[in-house]
């Protein structure tokens, strides 16, 4: 071809190139990690970290029955937030036990105290989005916040593969897990998976993915076991909140037959738990037309 020729191709060369990169995803921009917010919900469609206003946390000082768990967590996500080694962590256990509440009030606490300038950062991803984790991962690569990945209600189905994303990050691969990233989750199954399959060793040697789905668990250092609370403990989180809240000052009798409600209710509902409780004071708050929305500073100085 002449030159001629070849000039003559460039305008429609140039047309197809330019054509291409509109066609071409963006690239997506760094995450902004330093807008003042601390916590993030990751989104995969497109990438993006979304901030977190105000975070829906109980305050720790509410937090009843749990009180080993909370010494675990916190001791371990201390040491992670000073730039020590430290262990992910499977928060296992019943239904409504506080689990995902402890993973919110340890990150508050952590930036309550916290005298660095760059606070523990939590980020939300869901169980659907485990797939992108490694691209979550890859734009968290060069931040120089400490980033604690948080994954509520986390599960899988004996053929459901998506789990295969979180173990390589957890133990393995070639690029592994950040020093700066600690992943924690939340699971009604102790292995992820359901009982009765986690339970049946014959259909767990009989299946090559089941084994693996129960070895993710193994991939958390730090497995953090929730029961059933006992009776006295739910009523002291009744207690708790009818101190913390702006509820009228009951007199004895009063109390008593709110105590008395609170035990039906559980009773109802064949269960003790947080969230148990938490749904009683809600239908109390309603009956004595009180706002459930106060500041944890208030209710210290209530207490000192």
């Amino acid at each position: 071809m002449t030159d001629h020729g070849l000039s003559s191709l460039l305008p429609a060369l140039e047309r197809v190139a330019s054509a291409l990169e509109r066609m071409a995803p963006a690239v997506p921009a760094p995450p902004d990690l330093s807008s003042g917010a601390t916590a993030f919900v990751w989104h995969a469609t497109p990438d993006q970290l979304q901030p977190v206003a105000s975070v829906d946390t109980v305050a720790w000082e509410l937090l009843e029955g749990i009180e080993s768990q909370q010494q675990t967590l916190l001791q371990n996500t201390q040491r992670f937030s000073e730039g020590f080694p430290a262990n992910n962590a499977l928060l296992w256990g019943a239904r409504g036990t506080g689990k995902s509440s402890l993973v919110k009030a340890v990150h508050q606490k952590i930036n309550a105290v916290c005298k660095d300038e760059s606070p523990l950062l939590l980020i939300e991803i869901h169980r659907e989005d485990l797939p992108t984790l490694p691209r979550l991962l890859q734009r968290l690569a060069h931040s120089a916040h400490r980033c604690l990945l948080f994954c509520d209600d986390l599960s899988f189905e004996s053929q459901d593969d998506s789990y295969k994303s979180l173990k390589a990050v957890l133990d393995g691969g070639l690029r592994g897990r950040p020093d700066h990233v600690l992943f924690y989750a939340t699971s009604n199954r102790r292995h992820l998976m359901p009982r009765d399959m986690a339970d049946n060793e014959a259909a767990i040697h009989a299946s090559e993915s089941v084994e693996e789905t129960v070895s993710l668990s193994d991939r958390f250092g730090l497995w953090i076991g929730f029961h059933n609370c006992t009776q006295d403990n739910y009523l002291a989180m009744i207690t708790g909140y009818l101190n913390y809240f702006d509820f009228p000052a009951f007199t004895d009798d009063q109390r008593q037959q709110i105590i008395a409600e609170a035990k039906e209710w559980s009773v109802t509902r064949g269960a003790r738990s947080g969230r148990v409780a938490w749904q009683f004071i809600q239908n109390l708050a309603g009956q004595y037309r009180v706002r459930l929305s106060k500041n944890l500073s208030q209710f210290m100085e209530t207490q000192k």
